[in-house]
């Protein structure tokens, strides 16, 4: 069962692909809960993923949860959490899972767009009552699915959803500038990223995966999906720290991590405490998006790590646009965001919708099954797709002759120093390669004489000495950077804030900060 969403047939759903592993592989397992004692570690088989969530999918019909019912739900990566979403995904409800770190204002503005009927917390987790905060909120249909599910009879459910192309998942946007935007999903839109990233990142029936990002990031489904075609199981992390994570890893035989580049770069440090001794001795592949991944840690990852390293190019619209194959070259692997599959259309524009030519830089917009429908928002969907149906990403890049994908930054990221366009992730990839520097962040900085002034924020790794301004821009200059590019602020940070999910820079948080 190694099909593409189109090999499925024109509308598949998840259930049905639940359904199928668990005929082909009924006793193979497919999730570990990873814990921090070795003896609370439970598994779920194939089987069993298909008749629990069957069985919670009744007791949430007597509930009064129907075909097309809104349920928001905002809970930690852990075996309950798949079971709720196969449970809703059989009964063909409306899902708008919320990252279970968000606090009142997120969780309030998704409660109240998505008009749930029905809202599931974790109770208490991490010293924080989720339930409580429902209530407070005027949260309806408010239930706690931390550890127990209601479970029924299915004998009383209706017949599961024909096909996948209704929207029965409503996303969000991280929100790091404003409120977030409810994406809306189908389920062929999510199967079609998941399959694709599974065939990119060649993973097999005997490989052994791993969540320790949020399930409710978009990437949770795709991740089921790619369990489901391939037939392998993951380790779940309810709570990725490290190093206490690392004992799940290597119990469970870990083949393929990762999530971020923040994840990469945690991974590294960990590395680099005991260089003699392989960090995970089952790690063959690391991978993951969401987020810009410097050369230099693609190469310091693969040389002191031993495995390899794949980065692709996705978001909370658009799941799988892009992904680095293990058989592409270390410099396509260093320095592109991988190729996109058959089924996505990658154009490059200029500011008026023009097509550009190959290794061009102009605005990426996409077209093709892993697109979402649009927004909750008409208004915001009519702002996003052109007159062709391309979705509008705001980011900036080119595509090479040989189709992989260049990003160049954000076009909210260009700095315009006195009418120049400057780009931020040009700088930040020269600094990240300084034995000096953790991570860097480049910001562009209201300045009455430039228009804008490039600021670079540095965080700097343990025991290391804060460098100077002097001393960034001689390092920046013998690296070959343009003059008019050079950093005219530093500034020096323990951690640079990020957010919760993949741990992306939040740079308004910089921007405000020093402006």
């Amino acid at each position: 069962m190694r099909e593409t969403a189109h090999e499925l047939g024109e509308s598949p759903t998840l259930w049905e692909l639940i359904r199928r592993r668990a005929e082909l592989t009924p006793d193979r397992t497919v999730l570990i809960q990873a814990e921090a004692d070795p003896a609370d570690d439970r598994t779920l088989t194939f089987s069993e993923l298909r008749e629990r969530a069957e069985r919670v999918a009744a007791g949430l019909y007597e509930q009064g949860v129907r075909p097309g019912t809104v349920v928001a739900w905002q809970l930690p990566t852990r075996i309950e959490t798949v079971l709720l979403t196969a449970a809703l995904a059989r009964l063909g409800a409306i899902q708008s899972p919320v990252i279970p770190f968000y606090r009142d204002k997120e969780v309030g503005f998704a409660l109240r767009e998505s008009k749930a009927e029905f809202f599931a917390t974790p109770g208490v987790w991490r010293g924080h009552d989720h339930t409580e905060m429902a209530h407070r909120l005027g949260a309806r249909g408010v239930f706690e699915a931390y550890a127990d599910l209601p479970e029924a009879d299915p004998a009383v459910l209706p017949a599961p959803p024909a096909n996948g192309t209704d929207v029965r998942w409503i996303y969000w946007t991280s929100g790091t500038t404003s409120d977030p935007k409810g994406v809306l999903h189908t389920d062929r839109s999510l199967i079609a990223g998941g399959s694709c990233l599974a065939h990119a990142l060649r993973l097999t029936s005997a490989d052994v995966g791993s969540m320790a990002f949020p399930f409710a990031h978009i990437g949770g489904p795709d991740y089921l999906v790619m369990l489901l075609l391939y037939g392998f199981p993951a380790a779940l992390f309810e709570k990725f720290a490290l190093p206490d994570a690392l004992d799940g890893y290597r119990r469970h035989g870990v083949t393929t991590a990762g999530g971020s580049t923040a994840f990469y770069s945690m991974f590294l440090a960990e590395q680099r405490k005991d260089p003699s001794r392989k960090l995970i001795p089952s790690l063959r592949l690391l991978a993951g998006g969401g987020a810009p991944k410097p050369p230099e840690l693609y190469h310091a990852v693969v040389r002191e790590m031993g495995c390899r390293l794949t980065h692709g190019y996705g978001m909370t619209e658009v799941p799988m646009i892009t992904m680095g194959a293990p058989d592409d070259t270390p410099e396509n692997l260093a320095g592109t965001e991988g190729r996109p599959p058959a089924t996505m259309e990658i154009r490059i524009t200029d500011a008026e919708g023009k097509p550009l030519p190959a290794g061009v830089d102009g605005e990426v917009r996409l077209r093709g099954e892993a697109v979402c429908q649009g927004y909750l928002e008409p208004s915001q969907s009519a702002a996003a797709f052109d007159a062709d149906g391309f979705l509008i990403t705001g980011d900036l890049g080119h595509v090479r002759e040989s189709g992989h994908l260049v990003l160049t930054g954000r076009a909210k990221d260009v700095i315009i120093r006195k009418g120049e366009n400057i780009s931020a992730k040009e700088i930040e990839d020269l600094l990240h390669a300084h034995p000096a520097v953790g991570e860097a962040a480049v910001i562009g900085l209201p300045d009455p004489e430039r228009g804008e002034r490039v600021c670079a924020v540095l965080e700097l790794p343990p025991g290391a000495r804060a460098l100077t301004l002097p001393e960034v821009t001689s390092y920046l200059r013998e690296a070959g950077l343009s003059t008019h590019k050079l950093p005219e602020q530093l500034e020096v940070l323990e951690a640079l804030p990020r957010n919760e999910t993949l741990r992306k820079v939040l740079k308004y948080k910089l921007r405000e900060r020093y402006a």
